[in-house]
Parts: C-alpha cells; structure tokens; sequence
C-alpha cells in the first residue's frame, strides 16, 4: 500500500508517520491490494474552507473530505464493501484533514488531536472503498466499522510496541454518528460529511 502524505497546513502537532500508519492499518484489514494507492494532505482552515464550499456547497471549513478518483468503480477499488467483486490496483482517492479545525473537535470531545485525526483518517479510508452514511443503516455499517478499525489499531499498536499517543476512553473516543452529530452542536461546521451530499465529483465542471 502506497499512501503518500503531503502537509500544507503549517499546524503543530500533525503527525505524518502516525497517520499513514492508522491508513495503512485500516486498507490492509478491508483487504486493499497492496498496489493501491492514497494520498493524504493536511491542510489550513482557508483551503479547507474553499474545498467545503467548491465541492460540498457548505460554508465554513470542516474537519475531513474525501475524493474517490472517478474511475473508483466496483471491481477497480482496490478493496472495500464485501460485495464487490474481486478488486485489484488502483489509484483510491484523496483524503484531505484541517488539523486546526479537527483540534476544537478533540478539544471538545476530550481526547488528543492526534487521536481525532487517526479517526478522520479512518473515516476518510472507508469513504475511498465505498462506504457512505447517506442512510440511517449506511451509517450505522460505517460508524461500527470505522470504531472497530480504530480500536484494532490501537490494539495493534500495543503489540507493536508502538505508541504514537493514549487510547482515549472517554465516551467520544469512538462515537456513533448520533454522538459525532452532538459534537458538531458543540462545534458547528464538522459532521464528517457524507459523500452523498456532493454537488459533483472531483474532475467535473
């Protein structure tokens, strides 16, 4: 698995090897093939904003966007749903984080950025293999799914003999959608938002 990492965002405390490292985890238990690729761009809440409006028609930044590359159709992705005919390589997609705005998120909820990044980063994993949240049972599937890759990777890490910050315990740590819409009262402009509600694609008009 290829994931490149790029930080445009010239915010502390973002770490680079941790987040690869929390994707890489999350692609290789949705069985991606090896090949595949992702890039990953941190990036400030001006950018951001302009991503949120540009593609989302949203005002304000957010916390996470995910761009599946056009030709990301069943049988091409590389992995994802369980009933997707058998993938093979391919480019996934791009995953874009605010590390400034997803730390009001943490600060709120009361865990470590970089934990509420890793869970952004999972989140935007999964919506590159297809997953959505447009629907009360879609939700459900991919919050549950997103929690329990989240907490194998901290087991993960554990017998790795690798920390790159606490596993949180706190209520928030691993939220369903009904707690990350709750956060998002606390802190109006996140929600991690569905793909389904794009107004158009990347790589359209």
């Amino acid at each position: 698995m290829s994931i490149e990492f790029l930080n445009e965002c010239g915010f502390g405390g973002v770490n680079e090897e941790m987040l690869i490292d929390v994707a890489s985890f999350a692609f290789g238990r949705m069985d991606v093939h090896p090949d595949a690729e992702c890039t990953i761009t941190a990036v400030d809440v001006e950018t951001m904003a302009d991503l949120h409006v540009r593609w989302m028609d949203l005002e304000g930044p957010t916390d996470v966007m995910s761009f599946p590359m056009d030709e990301l159709t069943p049988g091409m992705s590389g992995a994802g749903r369980p009933d997707t005919p058998e993938p093979g390589p391919a480019m996934l997609g791009d995953i874009v984080l605010c590390p400034e705005f997803a730390l009001r998120q943490a600060e709120a909820a009361g865990h470590s950025l970089g934990h509420e990044l890793a869970l952004l980063t999972v989140h935007g994993c999964l919506h590159l293999l297809g997953y959505d949240h447009v629907t009360p049972a879609e939700e459900k599937e991919m919050f549950g799914l997103q929690n329990e890759l989240l907490a194998d990777w901290y087991d993960d890490l554990a017998a790795r003999g690798v920390s790159y910050q606490p596993k949180p315990s706190g209520p928030k740590a691993f939220p369903d959608a009904a707690e990350r819409a709750e956060l998002d009262k606390q802190v109006p402009g996140g929600g991690i938002p569905a793909l389904g509600e794009s107004l158009q694609q990347p790589g359209q008009a």
